[in-house]
């Protein structure tokens, strides 16, 4: 059985940070050992300069002050100082000794085992239903896409000193289970407080401003045994809810503590206890199944059932007398008339306009009919005004839900596109889909892997190969971001650098090779999103010259053109306000062309047009260009060893 592990959860230090030091240094030395420590709330707050006149934010980041042991951190109501999300962006989350900062959808596992999920910042429903992605530190908000990324991100494993540097952590990094062990996070369910017999001392509006409706599903996913979050109110106060638990054959315990604020203005009257200590210890294949505590409550999440209570008929005495209205007859209700299941004469169903007589509109045979687009299936006569089509409605019509980013109204869903999670995403590595023994290399923010069916024909497809393995690979962020224009500004430095490291690499590789390189990159926004990447293809020198002319000719044939202003298009798309697909030239330059709306854009139209250069038609579609995965891992191993002094991140 695994040991278990002393956690120390202290509430928002709003920036006194030498004191927060001093007093767990002191609470460890009596109390302790501790493993680590968390921080939920606002760690950071406003400047504060100490008694020298420096701030103590800036001190921290430098090194002049120490914490005494690990501490976890994460982004409360606050923006981040810029300074701190800086220094994020250079080491992915250590922002000094002992101290680590949580994304606002971070998952990390200890070197203890326990996995701990992390919601930061505040929610307001109409950022969350209408951002275009997800917020970054620079931001108080989180949106739909936070709890997406969230919820992806708890399929996978993930360490805070862990950089995926080698194939053997990617295999050994996925989840079988969503849940966690700890949750952390700024605001409630809203479900928290039903069922609680433990007194809130607090006002509705108190309690509902700290409380996300969308945190709920949240819960019901990742059934976290230890919640914390800040306390509720303007002094926020300590409450402890009674434990709960959740049917399942472990019949796993959860408990919600919120925690009072250690720093900031003093509060009035009684100071709020700003600490809680706990002993966990990791689930593993032997746990053994916690009891049900004496005074477990019934699961808000699960059993908390909101039924709106009818209103009452004003009392009346035995004559029918109402105190309000004076002599009103009781209602009498008129009973019903059972016909059986065949209508009245003369009637017609309004769905199939009598098609098909003798039956009732509530057992219509075409009541249950599937359109094209796997809605419902309109009934005769009915036309789609966005597209003409007979077989969906307008709300089920892909080309009337593609509308402009920003745009609200239309026939479309509201709301921003929602990701697809990791688990059915090709390109996560905590995905069961992506194909591990094609990965080639790994750095801190991206990866690079031949495709399946690469373009350049390989082994049994090939006479001969330029480039060691084929050379057509993909470089892909680690993180899981729709597009690359749509990862937030104050995260983007540290992946963009990476990318155009790993592009200048295999320049270099493939000019050793007699070959130049092409990079493209579809950037499209799409209802269920994406996993961004840039696909890179080697060509022999004597075509570079022609690949602009190429895409311009096969792009006229299509309807795709390409900005003059190429830079200036670009620009326009970022923040996720379009789509774009992207070429860079062997000569350095760049070509762009803005996806439009109600227009079709194949995703394949890159491969399609190298294909054509290259004079193999026939290499068009990846899936007739697969390969048996013994030559894949022939490949993969062939470009690795040719790649290795080229690699920036070896």
């Amino acid at each position: 059985m695994a040991s278990s592990v002393k956690v120390l959860t202290v509430g928002p230090a709003l920036g006194s940070i030498r004191d927060l030091f001093a007093k767990v240094k002191a609470i460890d030395a009596k109390h302790g050992k501790f493993d680590f420590v968390l921080c939920v709330g606002d760690f950071f707050g406003p400047p504060k300069i100490d008694d020298e006149g420096e701030d103590e934010t800036e001190l921290l980041l430098n090194g002049q002050i120490e914490a005494p042991l690990e501490f976890y951190i994460m982004q409360g109501k606050i923006p981040f100082p810029h300074s701190v999300i800086q220094k994020f962006a250079r080491t992915g989350g250590e922002i000094c000794k002992n101290v680590f900062m949580l994304s606002k959808s971070g998952l990390i596992t200890t070197p203890n085992g326990l996995r701990i999920a992390c919601l930061g910042g505040i929610y307001d429903p109409e950022v969350y239903s209408t951002s275009e992605a997800a917020p970054g530190f620079a931001s108080p908000f989180f949106a739909s896409q936070t709890t997406d990324r969230l919820l992806s991100n708890t399929l996978g494993s993930s360490n805070p000193k862990q950089n995926y540097k080698s194939l053997a952590a990617i295999q050994s990094g996925s989840s079988p289970s969503q849940l966690v062990d700890i949750m952390i996070s700024n605001v409630w369910p809203a479900a928290i407080p039903m069922l609680s017999a433990v007194p809130l001392p607090l006002s509705p509006p108190e309690i509902s401003a700290v409380c996300a409706p969308p945190l709920d599903d949240v819960m019901r996913r990742l059934q976290p045994r230890y919640h914390f979050s800040v306390g509720a109110g303007q002094s926020p106060i300590f409450w402890e809810r009674e434990p709960y638990v959740w049917k399942d054959e472990m019949e796993r315990v959860s408990r919600f503590v919120a925690v009072g604020a250690f720093g900031g203005p003093p509060p009035e009257g009684k100071k709020q206890r700003w600490f809680y200590a706990f002993s966990i210890a990791p689930n593993g294949p032997a746990a053994v199944p916690a009891s049900k505590p004496a005074n477990a409550s019934k699961n808000p999440f699960t059993e908390a059932v909101h039924i709106p209570r009818k209103r009452e008929m004003p009392e009346m005495d035995d004559s029918g007398q109402n105190f309000i209205f004076g002599n009103v007859q009781k209602p009498v209700k008129r009973a019903r008339v059972d016909r059986g299941d065949k209508p009245p004469e003369g009637y017609k169903c309004k769905r199939c306009e009598g098609t098909d007589p003798g039956h009732l509109v509530r057992d219509c045979p075409t009541r249950h009919a599937v359109g094209d687009t796997g809605g419902k299936k309109p009934r005769e006569g009915y036309v789609c005004r966005a597209c003409g089509s007979e077989s969906h409605y307008l709300d089920d019509c892909p080309v009337a839900n593609v509308r402009p980013q920003g745009q609200r109204g239309g026939g479309g869903r509201r709301g921003p596109p929602k990701e697809i999670t990791s688990d059915e995403c090709w390109f996560c590595l905590s995905s069961p889909n992506l194909a591990k023994h094609l990965v080639v290399a790994i750095g801190s923010e991206c990866y690079v892997t031949l495709p399946k069916g690469q373009i350049i024909p390989t082994q049994s497809a090939a006479d001969h190969v330029d480039v060691p393995g084929g050379g057509h690979v993909l470089i892909v962020p680690i993180a899981h971001y729709p597009t690359l224009n749509t990862i937030a500004p104050d995260l983007a430095p540290p992946i963009t650098e990476e990318i155009e490291r790993y592009k200048t690499a295999l320049r270099a590789m493939f000019a050793k090779h007699s070959m130049a390189a092409v990079f493209f990159e579809v950037g499209r926004l799409r209802q269920k999103g994406g996993h961004a990447h840039v696909q890179a293809v080697p060509i022999p020198l004597n075509l570079k010259d022609a690949v602009e002319s190429t895409f311009v000719e096969e792009g006229g044939l299509l309807g795709i053109d390409f900005e003059e202003r190429a830079e200036e298009a670009l620009a326009s798309c970022s923040n996720g306000r379009g789509s774009y697909f992207r070429v860079d030239l062997p000569d350095g330059g760049m070509m762009v062309h803005v996806l439009k709306d109600h227009v079709p854009f194949s995703i394949q139209f890159g491969r399609q047009v190298i294909s054509t250069l290259l004079g193999t038609p026939n290499r068009h579609d990846w899936k007739e260009c697969t390969l048996s995965e013994e030559e894949d891992r022939a490949d993969a191993q062939a470009f690795k060893q040719a790649f290795a002094p080229f690699d920036p991140s070896s």
